[in-house]
């Protein structure tokens, strides 16, 4: 493991406020459960072939090792806020093991005109209490909040945040993908870090 300086979006508001050293989880040689962390803050990569580390139905079935959002690992509580303008289009609990859990998607305009859906996992039953589809909201208002194990999809804590040009009918996106879909699916779901700035090295 790696320490690392995220650099912010320069206009966008910081989903997560991170520390100046933040830790670049590398899960391509598969998940050690029990790692010494660096730092309590993290970051697991896009488009990262994570062999052996997603276990169950929901994955195994189909053969999904590949990661198609960014993870910032960070601890149960840690306030979750909107990086720009936009409407919450889904909320809702995504209840397979080692699912979402408690997720919210957005709705955005890009700087072309476009709309694009983010989806942020793993957050606290409150998170989707406190909203309602349809809501609007602003840069940097308050979203939601880090989920612990028992509410997050049983994972360890961290958001799991993915843009999609597709909009979703649900509250769900497929963050995890196939080898053999792997090609469509990073048109579908471009890189997060256009929305968060270099969070980690390009």
């Amino acid at each position: 493991m790696t320490l690392i300086q995220p650099i912010p979006h320069p206009t966008h508001h910081p989903v997560i406020h991170l520390p100046t050293d933040i830790e670049l989880y590398n899960f391509g040689q598969g998940y050690d459960p029990n790692r010494v962390l660096l730092s309590a803050y993290g970051v697991g990569k896009y488009n990262e072939h994570r062999p052996g580390m997603y276990k169950g139905d929901l994955f195994e079935s189909d053969a999904r090792t590949v990661h198609i959002g960014i993870d910032i690992g960070c601890p149960v509580g840690t306030p979750v806020y909107a990086f720009d303008d936009g409407v919450i289009l889904h909320q809702g609990y995504n209840s397979a093991p080692f699912d979402y859990g408690h997720v919210i998607v957005t709705e955005h305009i890009d700087n072309n005109g476009k709309p694009f859906w983010v989806l942020l996992g793993h957050l606290s039953k409150a998170s989707i209490q406190q909203h309602s589809s349809g809501e609007s909201f602003k840069k940097g208002d308050l979203l939601g909040w880090i989920g612990g194990s028992s509410e997050n999809g049983g994972w360890n804590p961290h958001l799991h945040i993915q843009r999609s040009i597709i909009q979703p009918t649900t509250h769900d996106m497929p963050g995890v993908v196939s080898l053999l879909e792997r090609s469509t699916a990073v048109i579908q779901y471009p890189d997060p870090r256009s929305i968060l700035g270099e969070i980690y090295p390009l």
